[in-house]
């Protein structure tokens, strides 16, 4: 299994196959509309406007399993689109630890390179994959998308 077998439903109701995204840089990232690192939302969508042409897709995963994003799939998209101008791809909420974690998620958490296994700490914690559909790096939420510039750079 790899990056692009996995098909999963947009904010908007379709689904995408991650075949898509083939020879793209990836910045995949669990987010949450009423959390401390809400903000990083407006630094994701200008890393994904200066980078976009160059081959970075940033994919938004909205998750309320830290109680940060309780609203429904259109009232998410909707204050993505209204506060930050989000034009990077989302896609329908989604749990990212426990039993129910989406299946993504724990492929990505079982193929980090740094902290392989462990569950994701808070929203806004992110992977940078490589065009290959490598996993490069994981990031936590600590870490702001400006921070990730230089990394991303390398890998387009």
């Amino acid at each position: 299994m790899n990056i692009y077998d996995f098909k999963i439903k947009t904010i908007e109701g379709d689904e995408k196959n991650f075949s898509e995204y083939k020879g793209k840089v990836l910045l995949i990232v669990n987010t949450a509309s009423k959390c401390g690192f809400t903000p990083q939302f407006e630094g994701l969508e200008k890393l994904y406007k200066t980078y976009n042409e160059n081959g970075l897709e940033i994919l938004g995963f909205p998750s309320n399993q830290f109680k940060e994003d309780p609203g429904t799939i259109e009232e998410i998209k909707n204050f993505c689109l209204l506060n930050y101008g989000v034009s990077f791809q989302m896609f329908d909420k989604i749990d990212v630890n426990g039993e129910t974690r989406h299946s993504l998620y724990s492929y990505l958490i079982e193929n980090s390179p740094n902290r392989p296994g462990k569950n994701v700490r808070w929203n806004f914690e992110k992977f940078l994959i490589d065009k290959d559909g490598n996993i490069i790096k994981r990031y936590l939420s600590v870490k702001t998308p400006q921070a990730l510039e230089k990394d991303i750079k390398k890998l387009i």
